[in-house]
């Protein structure tokens, strides 16, 4: 059995008026779980609903057998989840700042923000993970805004990284960049199952969903209509 069929969140009937029907679904440790679906079928909803940033009516989410509310971003990261939004350029980098500043603000929203963390520390996790993801900046004080759709896109991930999560939602991680880019980011995702993290990982592409996915749940009209394991994803 070992690890990676551990549960360790459950979600029942998970439902907001409008924007998602009531849904059950697990996530376990160390497996990536497709979500699959046509605009509109309810996939970037469930995301909101998951990360705090929007509430339910009903339902319950539970977490190593415990109930928790999540009611915020800020819960859900000290409930250890991250959060890749679908649109990069208005929900997830932040322009004006540097790769470090924008790798920083996760772990730093983690600590609250009246604890700094050191100069030297900063400079130390933001060139770890630009290394780690092989981003392509001359300086980690380079503004995020000047780099590559793709590598932007990578600062992103690094910023979650960083805050060492152990649930994360990648909501079209792979929207809008380059090939290379894309395998790359593909080749993480499994790296980091295969170290146990949970991952909900939304595609419009299915062959994506396809290579990157352990399970996939099927969304239509912001219902759940099918789970596929295994073989039976293709």
């Amino acid at each position: 059995e070992g690890q990676e069929n551990e549960v360790f969140m459950e979600i029942r009937g998970l439902a907001k008026k409008g924007n998602l029907h009531p849904i059950d679904l697990s996530f376990r440790t160390g497996e990536v779980l497709g979500l699959a679906g046509l605009l509109g079928s309810g996939r970037s909803e469930l995301a909101g609903l998951l990360f705090g940033i929007d509430q339910p009516d009903q339902g319950e989410i539970m977490i190593d057998g415990q109930v928790v509310r999540i009611t915020s971003p800020r819960q859900a990261i000290y409930q250890r989840f991250a959060y890749c939004p679908e649109d990069r350029k208005d929900s997830g980098i932040v322009d004006e700042l540097s790769v470090k500043e924008n790798i920083m603000l996760a772990l730093q929203a983690r600590k609250g923000w009246l604890k700094t963390i050191a100069p030297r520390i900063q400079e130390e996790i933001a060139e770890q993970y630009i290394r780690l993801l092989n981003i392509s900046t001359p300086t980690s004080e380079q503004k995020v805004k000047n780099l590559s759709g793709g590598n932007q896109q990578k600062v992103i991930v690094a910023r979650w990284l960083a805050a060492n999560p152990r649930f994360l939602i990648l909501d079209e991680p792979t929207r809008g960049i380059d090939v290379g880019a894309k395998a790359e980011i593909q080749r993480l995702i499994l790296s980091l199952s295969q170290e146990g993290m949970s991952i909900l990982f939304i595609s419009a592409e299915f062959s994506e969903v396809v290579r990157c996915s352990n399970r996939v749940v099927v969304l239509r009209d912001r219902n759940r209509v099918a789970e596929l394991k295994n073989s039976q994803i293709s």
